[in-house]
């Protein structure tokens, strides 16, 4: 019976293929089982495991399976005429999560192809069940195989992505391999060109997760567009029977208990009005649990409620006026050089933005792990998420848009039921031009459709008017689609000395919310010297009051996110002795030390709150 069964699993749930499944959310609430560890690694510059010496790619021939060259196949010789050029039991191990960049010396700038190999067992017994895999994010191309079966290929360095693997499994010594290039391409998003670190590797949490037979995959419950008293949204099911199934969704504290009927889609749309809610604020981040269960399958979430809009040139969160005392972040723990991937982290990085009195956080400039999320909506800090459309994308390449898409619509996925989550941003400093406006444009158009409760934004560039340099506007055709009009200015320091500040005018006619997305300078920690000297925390410190002068005199300034939170790595910054392939701009130092214009800011941001 048992063999029977998998094999219906096999014939039903089938996990070849060349993408990935639909996304399964809310990952941390349901029955999961973590492969994260010490995984085997090979290095393959030269890519022989995957192509032949006519570069062609070994799995997309006949019998790939059996190519037992092929390093996915993790294929052990035999008999000792056995010609094989590999052996992962042989090979030394990486931990998972974490960049391959951090770990081994020999490899912290290495930009090529690297096989992984994790080996698993499994009990079949749980004959009823589905299994998928899931990874948090591999940076940046993924091609996944189990048991010598390729699952399917991601692309991408910041999202998540997940594979239905049932039928697949035996009792005994699954072999897990996965081939991750991070290499840079042209066309790729984010593409050749950024100012962080590219690391590699399998740099986010790698997991099982097993459901029932039909289970619930998807569901988004907020509240409606323009409507603070009704809660609107979907359930969606998976599975064969999916079809005129009883969803019921319960909020205990809420006494609610709804119900609703799946369509012929496996989709059950949600609409009710709770009474006496509270709303979510950064003051009283108010989270309720949220039970949603359907005959075979239950899942829980903590879900906040509340309303995020423009009128004019203000924000409104619950239809009061806010501004957003801000900050950016990279997704980097200086202190260990690497990825910033667990819940550590995130407490750690999110603890310095409290120390500012941040309220909202700019996560840039691409999707940020879940960890760093949850935890802000946990300590009342709102978001600004991001994906690496960054500087000049190749704009009339159709991949390339599909790319960014598929990242935006995947992290929209992932946190389209976080309250803090309150914008959606597409790009970061891109050159005006007919092809790009097109671009972006097409990429507010998907979001709005997804969801239509958040405001979208990008961060765009400043302009000066031509007879005057010192008078600064915003003059780009794209600043009419957003909803946030966001820019990045470096008065002061790429332009000129602080004292250009005083002199500066700004003239923006649009009637939108601004958001200064970036401004700031570096500064090496522990260098002082008087003002006028570049990289004394002296001269950041004068920036930074310079600056917060000006940006008061702009009539709808809304908020600011200055850059940056802590000094991170960034193969661009090579000055000797001060920058050492760090980019010096944060507040804090890689390891968390407090740098004299910390406390301009902190102390802008506590008369802001007053």
């Amino acid at each position: 019976m048992k063999y029977l069964t998998l094999l219906l699993a096999i014939i039903l749930f089938p996990a070849i293929g060349n993408s990935q499944d639909e996304l399964i959310i809310n990952t941390e609430n349901r029955n999961v089982t973590s492969l994260n560890g010490h995984w085997k690694y090979i290095i393959d510059q030269y890519e022989y495991g995957y192509y032949d010496y006519r570069y062609r790619p070994a799995d997309q021939q006949p019998n790939y399976q059996n190519n037992h060259g092929a390093f996915y196949t993790d294929y052990k010789a035999e008999d000792k005429t056995e010609l094989i050029e590999y052996n992962f039991d042989l090979a030394e191990t990486l931990v998972v999560p974490g960049s391959w960049n951090a770990q081994e010396e020999e490899l912290f700038w290495y930009e090529g192809t690297i096989w992984y190999r994790r080996t698993f067992d499994y009990d079949v017994q749980k004959a009823d069940n589905r299994v998928f895999l899931y990874f948090g994010a591999i940076n940046y191309e993924a091609h996944v195989y189990l048991n010598d079966t390729k699952l399917g290929k991601h692309v991408g360095g910041f999202t998540p992505f997940n594979f239905e693997i049932t039928g697949l499994l035996k009792e005994k010594d699954n072999s897990l391999v996965v081939k991750v290039d991070n290499k840079r391409k042209k066309e790729a998003v984010p593409t050749l060109n950024t100012d962080w670190f590219n690391y590699g590797g399998i740099t986010r949490d790698v997991k099982l997760i097993e459901t029932s037979e039909t289970f619930i995959q998807d569901y988004h419950i907020q509240l409606a567009d323009g409507d603070m008293k009704q809660v609107s949204g979907f359930v969606k099911l998976n599975g064969s029977n999916n079809q005129g199934e009883k969803i019921k969704i319960e909020i205990p504290e809420l006494n609610i208990k709804y119900e609703t009927i799946t369509n012929n889609n496996g989709m059950a749309k949600v609409n009710f009005y709770p009474k006496n809610i509270k709303y979510w604020t950064p003051e009283t981040p108010k989270l309720y649990e949220v039970k949603l269960s359907s005959d075979q399958y239950h899942v829980t979430d903590r879900i906040g409620f509340r309303s995020i809009e423009t009128d004019g040139s203000d924000l409104l969160l619950n239809g009061k006026k806010i501004f957003l005392r801000g900050i950016s972040i990279h997704e980097e723990n200086g202190s260990r050089g690497d990825r910033a991937y667990s819940q550590e982290d995130a407490n750690l990085i999110l603890n310095r933005a409290q120390q500012l009195n941040c309220n909202f956080v700019r996560l840039a400039h691409y999707p940020h792990n879940e960890y760093m999320v949850r935890t802000a909506e946990r300590m009342g800090i709102m978001v600004w998420s991001e994906i690496p459309v960054y500087w000049t994308i190749d704009w009339q390449n159709e991949e390339t848009y599909k790319n960014a898409e598929q990242q935006l619509s995947d992290i929209i996925n992932r946190d389209k039921n976080r309250a803090n989550v309150i914008i959606w941003s597409v790009a970061n400093e891109t050159p005006v031009s007919d092809a790009r406006t097109e671009f972006l444009t097409s990429l507010i158009d998907k979001a709005r459709e997804m969801d239509g409760a958040r405001l979208i934004s990008a961060a765009l560039e400043k302009h000066t008017v031509s007879h005057d340099p010192l008078t600064i506007t915003i003059d780009d055709p794209f600043a009419q689609y957003v909803d946030v009009l966001s820019f990045n200015q470096y008065m002061g320091w790429y332009e000129g000395l602080p004292e250009i500040c005083s002199r500066a005018k700004w003239t923006i006619e649009i009637e939108k919310p601004v958001i200064i997305s970036e401004f700031g300078g570096g500064a090496l920690y522990g260098f002082h010297a008087d003002k006028d000297t570049r990289w004394s925390e002296e001269f950041q410190e004068e920036l930074y009051k310079q600056n917060l002068k000006m940006l008061e005199t702009i009539p709808q300034l809304s908020g600011m996110t200055p850059w940056i939170l802590s000094d991170f790595r960034s193969p661009r910054r090579m000055l000797k002795d001060i920058q050492d392939g760090w980019n010096r701009k944060g507040l804090f130092s890689e390891n968390g030390e407090k740098k004299k214009a910390f406390y301009t800011l902190r102390d802008y941001y506590n008369e802001k709150e007053q």
